[in-house]
């Protein structure tokens, strides 16, 4: 399954400028692969770092994690769940992302328990990695006020 990003917005509560995902390319039970297209537009780009522009490493894992909270949120026991961070283990950054570069995402889901689960992911720019990490995560009931 394949999904746009108008589709990513009807799953995921992210909103410009923090939504990090363009497309989803594949969407399984157990494993979802998205993109992010890179552009020297981008907000963070401003001060990481004049002149020299570098994605922050922190928002590639954002990226990494909003591409697995699809996948997650997608299934219908989570439709009304908000995506937290609960930890990240064994992060690695291999190089630089920087515009022009469009970063494709593959997160396989670990394990799941009721609500809190492990996704094991990759970050590549074509051939290259350039992040890796387990990202544990909680899907927290959103309340309706």
């Amino acid at each position: 399954m394949e999904l746009d990003v108008r589709q990513i917005q009807e799953i995921l509560p992210h909103r410009f400028p923090f939504l990090l995902v363009d497309r989803i390319v594949a969407l399984e039970e157990n494993r979802v692969v998205g993109i992010k297209n890179v552009t020297v537009n981008e907000w963070f780009f401003q001060g990481h770092f004049p002149g020299r522009p570098v994605m922050p490493g922190v928002l590639i894992l954002e990226s990494m994690a909003q591409v697995g909270a699809t996948m997650m949120m997608n299934m219908e026991e989570f439709r009304n769940c908000i995506p937290y961070f609960t930890t990240l283990e064994n992060v690695r950054f291999r190089r630089p992302v920087v515009p022009g570069d469009q970063l494709v995402m593959e997160l396989t889901l670990l394990k799941l328990k009721r609500r809190m689960g492990k996704l094991s992911g990759v970050a590549r720019v074509g051939d290259q990695v350039v992040a890796e990490a387990e990202i544990g995560f909680s899907l927290v009931e959103a309340k309706e006020e």
